[in-house]
């Protein structure tokens, strides 16, 4: 056992020439860096600092390589040759202490500036060519939280407004007043006379004041939800046969060919069809060129459905089960667009009646008609012999919607989601760690994903400058050493 053996070698022979991070070196120039972060430090102040470059690479290899934690990842680069000549550090020279990389990351290096990185690796990308956002894939996976679910509260918060409720509150008004309909002017508005005239009461008035009703109202509008003390911006998630766990969730959009373009971090307990805006105008903003949208059947709500089609774009999706009652199939109730009702199973005529809050014209059904209905029993269990079906105003988009699930080409791009998106969640969290997360909070933990997915990116982007980069270089070698008449007898 010779350890104690001096030799002279330089660590560039000591990496292999196909090495992961020489391919990352030679596909981009890390000195862009320097401009992003230039504001975060002082020019004539403060000892001289680490190299902003070697910190970025740092959690970089922790992301390449799935390390568990920014101190192992020190650990590894002190003893690692290919960490130590990527980061341009001497075998006997002291690399930087893991608090450094996390105070920095923690204190300095910003969201904005996080967001400049991943913005300037998918910038190279489309540079080169590599990228293809004319069909892009959405979905969500959960992250689980660096929390502890028997360490919870109840908590009850107010319900966040929609961000369309301005756009549908003046479709539905304008909808009222097509059908003569007195149109909502503010919340303290009742809707139960359907915008009529008040009719004398049958019951006792109620004196109750309009400002204890105002309160009422409001705190109606309240839900109660699980928070985490140890992280009270992750969310309780629970979803069909899995257990309860407290999660964030990484909205994402990619392209064909698994680049990832938009990311959105919210809580675990947020329906995937909330921050579809976000990713939606980061991704269109960033690319125009984008014709189809790919998602599942959660991602198929009236405002998202009308939000793609009206922009002359496609949402491809899945078949949405409707979530009604057992007895007669939602189908047999057809809407009639000429008279514009709703004609039951058993062929009886169901009349408008108003139009809610929420965007749903409700069909009513005449009473005397259903009393004596002979399957009423699976049609409705009103005491009133009053059966209401309700359809939203922007449900022609979901028909739209419907009609490209049938045509064979957006068929064939809902099935790419498989190697696509999944592959997407499928390699962050079997091979970058993105299973778990070690942060706390939803800023951080954002940071940390998109730092995740841009490794990603990096990685793909430096295989396929490296495979076209080598296969150009030895086509150009093949054609000196062997004319085009060898193989070509024509020109022979």
């Amino acid at each position: 056992m010779e350890r104690g053996i001096f030799e002279i070698v330089d660590t560039e022979s000591l990496v292999p020439a196909e090495h992961l991070l020489r391919k990352i070196d030679k596909a981009v120039g890390f000195n862009k860096i320097y401009d992003m972060v230039e504001p975060l430090y002082c020019a004539d102040n403060g000892r001289p600092s680490v190299d902003p470059v070697v910190l970025f690479k740092m959690v970089l290899i922790q992301h390449l390589y799935s390390l568990g934690s920014l101190r192992r990842t020190a650990e590894e680069v002190s003893f690692n040759v290919a960490y130590r000549w990527f980061l341009g550090y001497r075998l006997q020279e002291d690399t930087p202490h893991f608090s450094t990389v996390s105070y920095n990351f923690r204190h300095r290096f910003t969201t904005e500036t996080v967001d400049q990185i991943f913005n300037w690796i998918l910038s190279e990308m489309v540079e080169a060519g590599y990228v293809a956002p004319g069909v892009v894939f959405v979905d969500g996976t959960h992250i689980k939280a660096n929390a502890n679910t028997k360490k919870v509260v109840k908590k009850e918060i107010p319900v966040a407004a929609k961000r369309y409720a301005e756009e549908l509150m003046e479709e539905v008004n304008a909808d009222r007043e097509v059908h003569g309909k007195k149109p909502f002017e503010d919340d303290s508005d009742d809707d139960d006379n359907n915008g009529e005239p008040p009719s004398s009461p049958k019951k006792k008035r109620d004196n109750t004041s309009r400002k204890k009703l105002k309160k009422r109202k409001k705190e109606a509008k309240k839900k109660t939800v699980t928070v985490s003390t140890t992280d009270p911006d992750c969310g309780l998630f629970v979803k069909g046969d899995h257990k309860k766990q407290l999660a964030y969730e990484a909205h994402t959009a990619c392209d064909v060919h698994g680049v990832v373009l938009a990311v959105e971090v919210t809580p675990g307990n947020v329906h995937d069809s909330v921050p579809f805006d976000d990713v939606y105008d980061k991704v269109v903003e960033q690319f125009p060129q984008v014709h189809a949208f790919v998602a599942d059947s959660a991602y198929k709500t009236p405002h998202i459905c009308k939000k793609v089609f009206s922009d002359n774009r496609v949402l491809s999706t899945a078949y949405k089960r409707p979530q009604t009652k057992s007895g007669h199939e939602w189908w047999k109730y057809v809407y009639d667009e000429h008279f514009d009702c709703i004609i039951c199973p058993e062929y009886q005529v169901l009349n408008y009646s108003t139009t809610n809050r929420d965007g749903y014209q409700e069909y009513k059904s005449d009473p005397k008609i259903c009393a004596n209905c002979p399957t009423r029993h699976l049609c409705t269990t009103n005491k009133d012999c009053i059966k209401t079906v309700t359809r939203h105003i922007w449900k022609e988009y979901e028909d739209m919607a419907d009609d490209a699930r049938y045509t064979p080409i957006y068929q064939r791009m809902y099935k790419a989601r498989k190697e696509t998106i999944e592959r997407v969640f499928a390699d962050a969290k079997e091979k970058h760690g993105l299973r778990y997360t070690r942060y706390t909070g939803l800023a951080q933990v954002t940071n940390w994903v998109k730092l995740c997915f841009a490794a990603m990116n990096l990685k793909k982007f430096a295989k396929w400058h490296w495979k076209d980069t080598h296969s150009s270089y030895l086509s150009c070698i093949i054609s000196i050493v062997f004319p085009q008449n060898v193989f070509n007898p024509c020109l022979a």
